[in-house]
């Protein structure tokens, strides 16, 4: 029993590594940052909208 759960342990630390590997990856090299301007803008979306309707 011991056994089986040094390796889960094991298992799970090198699961946890690749996906957080895979999310840096996503994050940093996958998306470029034109992926990201028009989301970086939405913020001020609203802003915009009640400056010409207020």
């Amino acid at each position: 029993m011991d056994i089986l759960l040094d390796n889960a342990s094991s298992v799970m630390t090198v699961v946890s590594f690749i996906t957080f590997a895979g999310i840096l990856w996503w994050t940093f090299v996958h998306h470029k940052e034109a992926d990201f301007a028009p989301a970086a803008t939405l913020p001020f979306a609203d802003d915009e909208t009640e400056a010409h309707h207020g």
